[in-house]
């Protein structure tokens, strides 16, 4: 039978989130029934409930960086058990037939992925996120969360590890190479621990030096700020791979001139905003622009355990429910080191 959980829920773009219930549907043979324990807050949770990028579906429950534990799983099941610590992140299911799909990238599913939240599934349901008690996931999209990983400071692995890893593993990310992270906010901080213990050369791009100490506590060789102009001409040609994860508009023609032969330019923040840049650029020498999705399940999974073997997870400041709306508000102005994530046993006990 279908069953109602306690739920923050926004009811309409800008509105304050309320503590409600939703209902989660009746658990199918290959589905998992998931405590929720903790999850993280995302600056797409922001940009969903206020309509900045899309028309969102209200009611909204958002949340997609989720960590619990199984406590039912149905007669098909045979990935997970009742008692695994595990993990769901930015979509819950896919075509699983598309070219795609079986090549192990979900989140580029041709048919479009079902998101966590804010979304329809296959069969025209809504999507409720990680913002409450429980959530029902087939279970080919749920991943095991590591022992050596707190369910606390894993749950932004699974968006914005994922989201760093993947780009960095895409394009080399290792020893002999230079890799320059723009930005160290949520996803910059994971990227520079990630970069250094895949061996890279890491330098931090941050607008300004306030961060420096967390830079080099991660594992930065280098933070620079980009307001210094003199640096950027006196470095030109230097980097191997450059992730940029800011949201906002950048100078790319700068950063495309950082780069050596056959450099990477990677945007993993996202902005509505259109970016220009010079084509001779790409040219003279040889440079790529790209962007990067978060990941797919098979590459979530190995993020997981590669973050577990070198001991990388997110520098968390954790919140009760009560004050999900005040840490939105504080992320919106980049008032967080480095990622928020809810306490959820703070919320309301129905379901």
């Amino acid at each position: 039978m279908p069953f109602a959980v306690a739920a923050l829920a926004a009811a309409g773009p800008g509105a304050p989130l309320e503590l409600t219930t939703v209902e989660r549907r009746e658990p199918g043979p290959h589905d998992v029934v998931i405590d929720i324990a903790h999850t993280g807050i995302c600056h797409t949770d922001i940009a969903l409930l206020r309509n900045h990028w899309m028309e969102g579906l209200f009611p909204m429950v958002p949340g997609h960086e989720i960590t619990g534990t199984v406590v039912a799983a149905g007669p098909g099941v045979t990935r997970h058990a009742v008692g695994d610590r595990v993990g769901v992140g930015c979509y819950v299911d896919s075509c699983r037939a598309c070219e795609n799909c079986l090549a192990g990238q979900e989140q580029h599913c041709l048919k479009g992925e079902v998101l966590t939240f804010g979304a329809l599934d296959y069969d025209k349901r809504p999507t409720f996120g990680g913002y409450s008690r429980r959530i029902v996931v087939d279970e080919n999209y749920v991943l095991r969360i590591p022992d050596g990983l707190g369910l606390d400071v894993a749950a932004p692995l699974l968006c914005a590890g994922v989201t760093m890893y993947v780009p960095l593993r895409r394009w080399g990310a290792g020893p002999g190479r230079k890799v320059a992270v723009v930005g160290m906010g949520g996803l910059g901080h994971l990227g520079v621990k990630i970069a250094h213990a895949m061996g890279a050369e890491v330098t931090v791009l941050g607008r300004s030096v306030s961060k420096r100490e967390d830079g080099l506590r991660f594992g930065a060789d280098a933070y620079v700020s980009t307001e210094d102009a003199s640096w950027f001409a006196d470095r030109g040609r230097s980097f191997d791979l450059i992730v940029n994860t800011v949201s906002g508009s950048i100078d790319t023609n700068a950063y495309l001139g950082l780069l050596r032969l056959d450099g990477v330019l990677v945007n993993a923040g996202v902005t509505a905003e259109a970016a220009t840049f010079q084509g001779m650029l790409l040219g003279d020498p040889r440079r790529i622009i790209t962007s990067t999705k978060n990941g797919g399940i098979r590459e979530t999974q190995e993020m997981l355990e590669f973050c577990a073997r070198h001991g990388i997870s997110a520098d968390i400041e954790t919140v009760p429910a009560d004050q999900v709306d005040t840490a939105l508000d504080r992320l919106d102005r980049g008032d967080v080191r480095y990622r928020f994530v809810i306490d959820v046993s703070t919320l309301g006990q129905a379901g």
